[in-house]
């Protein structure tokens, strides 16, 4: 194997794994939104429409923290009780399952 090809190798996997990331992350926000849809009393296609609206928060800059705080936001307009731990716990959990599901397909 050339270093060329070790080149290629290495590139072609970094690519493959930012694939991964992204997608294990889309479908972790789908799923927190769709919770936290949920716990605002939505259903139905406006609970599809709100985990939307978190999946696309999640571009406005990098890393998890803009969908931190449209849902902290959301929760704060609405008054619903819940911690930032307990929101930062079931994104962490619901990132467990979102990898599980991504392997899964």
């Amino acid at each position: 194997m050339t270093m060329q090809d070790r080149e290629n190798d290495f590139e072609s996997r970094f690519a493959h794994d930012e694939a991964l990331r992204f997608r294990v992350e889309a479908r972790r926000n789908k799923l927190l939104g769709l919770w936290a849809a949920g716990e605002l009393g939505k259903a139905g296609e406006d609970a599809t429409a709100y985990a939307q609206e978190v999946v696309k928060a999640d571009f406005i800059t990098a890393g998890e923290e803009d969908v931190f705080a449209k849902i902290r936001t959301d929760f704060d307009a609405a008054g619903v009780e819940k911690s930032d731990h307990q929101i930062r716990r079931t994104m962490a959990e619901l990132m467990i399952e979102a990898e599980r599901q991504v392997m899964a397909d």
